[in-house]
C-alpha cells in the first residue's frame, strides 16, 4: 500500500487553482476577512507584541509581512507572529469533527510563504485550500484530545504542505517536508488544561512556524524519517490515531474550507451554542430573579470547558474564554460576549462569581448523539418562584448550518478594526480581500499600519494566577 505521507504529497502536487470551485474561492475570501479582523483586534495583546518583536528582530526584504506593520521577516517567524494575533481572541474559525481545530491558523503561513515566493492571490488561495483540507481531514480521521495530544500537531503537517506547494516542491520533496514536520512537532494538550496561559495564543503559530521550517529544509534537499505515519514509532501508533490510514482528501471536489464555522463570539468553540441559547433567553428573565442556570451539552463541551476547577474561577482571559460557566454568566449579565467581556475588571467582578455559582453543567446522552454534526447545548434558567425558561441550540450563529452572511462577516471585521486602523484602511483591506484572486502583489492586502498601538492594552494585560486557585488537573 502507498504510504500515507506519499498519498498526501501526491494529492498536494496534483492540486491547481483552476480545480477550485468559485464557491470555495468565495469561502476562502470570507475567512481571510475574518482572520484579518481577529488579528487586528488582538494587535495590542502582550503575546502578540512579543511575537511581533521576535519577527521584527530579523529583516528579509523578499519575505512575508508582519501584519499591522510594513516590516518583512523570515516566513516562519512571520507565520508565528501573525498566527499569534489570529488566535489570541479565540475568535477565529473552527472545525468540529473527531478532533476539533481552528483552520484559519493556516492562513498566516500560506500568506507568508506566498509572499516570500513572489506569488499572488490565486496561489495564496490554493495554499490555504490545501492547508485547510489536510488539517480538517486529519481531524476527521483521528482524535488527539482523548490521548492528551493537541490539535496543533495537525497544523504543523498542513502548513508544511501548503508551504511546500507554494515553494514549488515536487512529490518527493513534499514527502520529505511532511515527514520532517511530523517527527518533531508533537504537542501536548497541557496548553488547554487547568489555568490557561497566553501560550494558548502561540501554540498554533508555533506549529505553523515549524511546518514552514520543515518545507524550507525540504526545498534545500534535506530528507526526513521514513514511515512517519505507519512506522512502529510513527504518528498512528504514538498518537493513537489508526484511522488516519483511511484518510481521504477533497472527495468529488468538496473542499473542507467550506465546512468550517465562523465564530459569532470570542470564546471557545463549545461555548458558542450555550452563549446563543442564553442570549435568546435573556429578554425573558430578570437577572436578579435568576435562581439557577442548567447547561446540558455534549461530552466534549463538558470535558473541555467545565471539568476542571479553574474553569469555575478563571483567573486569566484565556481560561475565561474557555470556561462554559464564565461565558454563560457574562452573556447573561451583559447581553453579549465581546473581547471586553474578558477584561480584568470582569474576571474579578463579584457578580460574575455569583452567577457562575448558579451554573450547573451536565453531559446529556441525547445531545452527544448530535455531535459533531451539531454543537448542541440546552440552557434552562430557573427563577425565584419556580418559573423556568429553556432554549436548545444545535447550530449556533456562524455554524455552517446557520451561517453568517457576508454583511454580518464584514460587520464583525469592522467592529474589531474600529479604533485600531483608520476607516479608510479598513475599507481598503475589505476591497482587496473580496478580489483576492485578482491580486498579483499580496502586500496590497496584508501590509498596513496600525493607528492606535496602545488601544485596549489594559483590557488585554495578563494576570497572575492566585495561589489559592493553583490545582492539578485531577483536583
Amino acid at each position: 500500500m502507498t504510504p500515507i505521507a506519499r498519498r498526501i504529497a501526491r494529492w498536494v502536487a496534483e492540486q491547481s487553482y483552476d480545480q477550485i470551485p468559485e464557491s470555495t474561492v468565495h469561502e476562502v475570501k470570507r475567512r481571510v476577512i475574518d482572520t484579518l479582523g481577529v488579528a487586528i483586534g488582538a494587535y495590542t495583546a502582550p503575546p502578540c507584541r512579543i511575537a511581533r518583536a521576535v519577527a521584527e528582530s530579523t529583516h528579509d526584504t523578499h519575505a512575508g509581512t508582519v501584519w499591522g506593520t510594513t516590516h518583512s521577516s523570515r516566513p516562519g517567524l512571520v507565520a508565528f507572529a501573525n498566527g499569534t494575533m489570529v488566535r489570541y481572541l479565540d475568535f477565529n474559525d473552527a472545525y468540529i469533527s473527531a478532533e476539533c481545530a481552528h483552520p484559519s491558523d493556516n492562513i498566516p503561513a500560506a500568506v507568508a510563504v506566498a509572499q516570500s515566493a513572489g506569488l499572488g492571490g490565486k496561489e495564496a488561495i490554493l495554499g490555504m485550500v490545501i492547508a485547510y483540507e489536510i488539517q480538517c481531514r486529519l481531524c476527521d480521521a483521528g482524535a488527539l484530545r482523548l490521548a492528551g495530544w493537541d490539535h496543533v500537531i495537525y497544523a504543523a503537517l498542513s502548513t508544511a504542505m501548503a508551504a511546500g506547494k507554494l515553494w514549488g516542491l515536487d512529490e518527493d520533496g513534499l514527502v520529505q517536508a511532511l515527514q520532517m514536520a511530523g517527527v518533531c512537532n508533537i504537542a501536548t494538550r497541557q496548553t488547554r488544561r487547568g489555568h490557561i496561559s497566553v501560550w494558548h495564543a502561540c501554540a498554533a503559530g508555533n506549529a505553523s512556524r515549524n511546518g514552514v521550517f520543515a518545507a524550507d529544509l525540504a526545498r534545500r534537499g534535506l530528507d526526513g524519517p521514513n514511515e512517519i505515519f505507519e512506522g512502529s514509532r510513527g504518528l498512528m501508533n504514538q498518537l493513537c490515531i489508526p484511522d488516519v490510514e483511511r484518510l481521504k482528501l477533497a472527495e468529488s471536489g468538496h473542499y473542507r474550507v467550506s465546512r468550517c464555522h465562523i465564530k459569532a463570539w470570542p470564546a471557545g468553540t463549545f461555548a458558542q451554542p450555550a452563549i446563543d441559547a442564553i442570549l435568546q433567553l435573556r429578554p425573558q428573565i430578570e437577572l436578579e430573579q435568576v435562581e439557577s442556570i442548567q447547561i446540558d451539552t455534549c461530552e466534549a463541551a463538558e470535558a473541555v470547558m467545565a471539568s476542571e476547577p479553574q474553569k469555575w474561577r478563571p483567573a486569566s482571559r484565556e481560561t475565561a474564554a474557555n470556561s462554559l460557566p464564565y461565558c454563560c454568566a457574562v452573556a447573561l449579565a451583559d447581553g453579549d460576549v465581546t473581547p471586553d467581556s474578558f477584561a480584568e475588571e470582569r474576571l474579578t467582578d463579584p457578580q460574575m462569581f455569583d452567577l457562575m455559582d448558579k451554573v450547573k453543567v451536565a453531559e446529556d446522552p441525547e445531545l452527544n448523539r448530535r455531535f459533531p454534526e451539531g454543537i448542541p447545548a440546552r440552557a434552562t434558567i430557573a427563577m425565584v418562584g419556580g418559573r423556568k425558561v429553556e432554549q436548545r441550540v444545535d447550530y449556533p450563529r456562524g455554524h455552517i448550518r446557520n451561517p453568517m452572511s457576508d454583511d454580518e462577516l464584514v460587520a464583525k471585521f469592522r467592529r474589531l478594526a474600529d479604533g485600531m486602523i483608520t476607516d479608510e484602511t479598513a475599507e481598503r483591506i475589505l476591497a482587496a480581500a473580496w478580489r483576492l484572486e485578482e491580486l498579483t502583489e499580496l502586500r496590497d492586502l496584508f501590509e498596513f499600519g496600525m493607528i492606535h498601538p496602545d488601544a485596549n492594552a489594559a483590557a488585554m494585560r495578563p494576570r497572575a494566577l492566585p495561589k489559592k486557585l493553583v490545582k492539578t488537573d485531577d483536583a
